[in-house]
């Protein structure tokens, strides 16, 4: 097995650098949280102190580093109000392009930066797949943050630092994200699809994140942009009744479009995250060799059950 020397986490305190640090702390000797704050050390974790804004210390942690992996972001579960929306881009341009200026700058910078970005880039497509290659920007908020992102990432020459955007689905995993919510909606016998239940989900599962990474690290022909998902998308009402099944739960109530716009409200979130039809899949991935450790749904969701 290959061991790296140092992976950077920037912005790992969350859900997926968890889920990051986890898979690389026996693969690893050392790993460098990125964090507004500090965290006391874990066997080989630790955590260095940094505002996403401003140059410091913490850039010495990218010295010639394995990977450098970019996580920030505040969470897009929220009403997209004035505040929110500049927040939103302001967590994801401050902190990337603060990244691409220290590495310009370095002699020895960071082998490999992945910036793990959004497949919501693509337009609402139940028509016909999205790669990376023949996908089709869309059009609103989101892609505009995801625009404004890939762009920010590519502000600065990083000729010694090979780059990946990583354009992310859904990550389906038992201790947060998506996987929690919809779970216990069918635990409540709430469990039936969203909407007219046609809108595809492009998912993936966590561990394969992890070593999706891994795979560009020691592939180092790889470079520019793919889509991190699933081979195989489903639509809404499908995952839920594979959720359901696995569960052991026997019936799921439907929620239709007005009660989800008016729940949206409620919770303090925007329905485009349930309605939109993400069908992306991983064509440069694939192409590449990478083989999916759970490739479709029903297996990701036994998985994750199993592991609870």
């Amino acid at each position: 097995m290959k061991k790296f020397k140092k992976i950077v986490l920037a912005g790992g305190n969350g859900y997926l650098g968890t889920v990051f640090a986890d898979y690389y702390k026996d693969k690893a000797d050392e790993i460098v949280i990125l964090s507004r704050h500090e965290k006391q050390t874990t066997q080989n974790i630790r955590t260095v102190e940094w505002d996403g804004k401003t140059r410091g210390k913490w850039a010495a942690e990218l010295v010639n580093a394995d990977i450098l992996i970019n996580l920030c972001g505040k969470n897009v579960n929220c009403r997209y109000t004035d505040k929110n929306k500049a927040e939103i881009f302001a967590s994801r341009l401050l902190p990337t392009e603060l990244l691409g200026l220290v590495i310009h700058d370095m002699f020895e910078p960071p082998k490999l930066w992945i910036n793990i970005t959004s497949a919501t880039i693509y337009r609402h497509a139940d028509d016909r797949p999205q790669d990376e290659a023949t996908g089709e920007i869309g059009s609103g908020f989101s892609v505009d943050v995801c625009n404004a992102w890939e762009t920010a990432f590519n502000k600065y020459d990083t000729p010694k630092t090979r780059k990946i955007t990583l354009r992310m689905g859904i990550v389906l995993g038992r201790s947060d994200s998506v996987f929690p919510r919809l779970l216990n909606l069918v635990k409540l016998g709430m469990g039936g699809k969203q909407g007219d239940g046609n809108q595809y989900v492009s998912w993936v599962h966590e561990h394969d994140t992890a070593r999706i990474t891994e795979w560009f690290a020691d592939h180092t022909d790889l470079t520019g942009i793919f889509n991190c998902t699933a081979p195989n998308a489903v639509h809404n009402d499908e995952l839920m009744r594979i959720i359901r099944k696995v569960n052991g739960t026997p019936f799921g109530l439907p929620a239709p479009g007005w009660l989800l716009e008016i729940g949206a409200l409620v919770i303090g979130t925007e329905t485009e995250l349930i309605f939109k039809s993400r069908w992306v899949v991983p064509k440069r991935l694939l192409d590449s060799g990478f083989k999916f450790q759970f490739e479709t749904a029903e297996e990701a969701v036994r998985d994750i059950l199993r592991k609870g």
